[in-house]
């Protein structure tokens, strides 16, 4: 077993493309983080290979909270509030008329105990790569414009190193394993700032000029397990 490095943050987005929430523990499950990606709103009338309702239509829908509250034993409810403060349940019709009204497209919400992921359960990305992506850009350092679940800081790795680890299996905590499966290809969405959704495109410029379009990887879990702030990431040798 090497170990790589430690985990700094654990993010999940109950509702897909909207602002998600810290963690300072969580399961991994075999379908990723419990309630990562659990609703996504959907495009009507796309009939496209991609027709999840995103900030790629909407930038101001990351602006859109989220918190999930227990109701019993494993139960839950998913909140969202609004920019303006509203708060309303996420099958709420009143939210789903805000979105469409915002976006003037038709919408429906879709719950999948699975996740509506774009390609595997699981997003991982280095602070290093974080790190210089935003030197590179000339902008703000911020893990959260690449919405993974785990951010790692590495020991001694250089940026991008996690690319390396395509094929490899990685160990997290005690217990929890994960298969990284590819390279995150990234669209414009990291050009958007998660706070304010104000663009930048020199973001996603970078990324595309100098490194193929991709930062970060996608990863399956083989073995569930809890993971926490601060636990050692080992690569299987």
């Amino acid at each position: 077993m090497q170990s790589v490095g430690v985990i700094r943050q654990l993010r999940r987005y109950p509702v897909k493309s909207m602002r998600g929430e810290s963690l300072p523990a969580t399961m991994l499950t075999l379908q990723g983080l419990p309630l990562d990606r659990r609703y996504a709103f959907v495009q009507k009338a796309s009939r496209s290979s991609f027709p999840w309702f995103s900030a790629r239509e909407l930038p101001e829908l990351l602006c859109y909270s989220t918190t999930v509250e227990t109701t019993g034993p494993q139960e839950y409810e998913v909140k969202v509030t609004t920019p303006d403060g509203k708060i309303f349940p996420v099958q709420s019709d009143e939210l789903r008329q805000i979105l469409e009204m915002r976006s003037r497209l038709e919408l429906f919400l879709l719950q999948d105990y699975r996740g509506s992921f774009d390609a595997a359960p699981v997003s991982l990305i280095s602070r290093q790569t974080v790190s210089q992506i935003a030197q590179e850009s000339g902008s703000e350092e911020d893990p959260v414009r690449f919405r993974p679940n785990l951010l790692v800081d590495l020991h001694r790795g250089e940026a991008f190193e996690e690319m390396k680890w395509v094929g490899r299996i990685l160990c997290v905590g005690d217990a929890a394993r994960i298969a990284i499966l590819k390279a995150d290809q990234r669209c414009m969405m990291i050009s958007l700032d998660p706070v304010t959704a104000k663009p930048n495109p020199a973001i996603q410029r970078c990324v595309v000029q100098q490194h193929n379009n991709c930062a970060g990887v996608y990863a399956a879990v083989l073995t569930v397990g809890e993971v926490r702030l601060g636990d050692t990431v080992s690569l299987e040798t």
